[in-house]
């Protein structure tokens, strides 16, 4: 069988893109979910009235 290196090798993180890709789906989701909301709402009006 081969031999299989089992030492972690870290590396670097650029936590200013980790930051930068966390707070866009942050967004997405708080303004997806605002999306739905006031989707529903209008159907909601304009479906049962």
């Amino acid at each position: 069988m081969a031999e299989h290196d089992t030492a972690h090798q870290g590396g670097t993180m650029d936590y200013a893109e980790h930051e930068a890709t966390f707070n866009f789906f942050v967004g997405l989701v708080k303004w997806g979910t605002v999306g739905v909301v006031v989707l529903l709402l209008l159907m909601a009006f304009f479906l049962v009235h």
